[in-house]
């Protein structure tokens, strides 16, 4: 038993397994904070295409005849 232990300590496997727990954590932290960002940046867009179209007068949106 001691001799598992001391080998696992001085492997380097549960290090790797570390670094790779702790890239993957911060690529979905990344990504979780750029979904939040863009859902919110794209609702407040929303809104105020929502609000110019319904002040504007509908003759104003047409393209001029030439």
């Amino acid at each position: 038993m001691i001799q598992k232990t001391t080998g696992f300590i001085k492997g380097e496997d549960g290090a790797v397994t570390v670094d790779w727990v702790v890239l993957t954590a911060a690529i979905l932290l990344l990504t979780i904070a750029a979904f939040v960002n863009i859902r919110n940046g794209s609702g407040a867009m929303g809104d105020r295409i929502g609000t110019y179209l319904a002040d504007t007068d509908p003759a104003d949106l047409r393209p001029p005849l030439n």
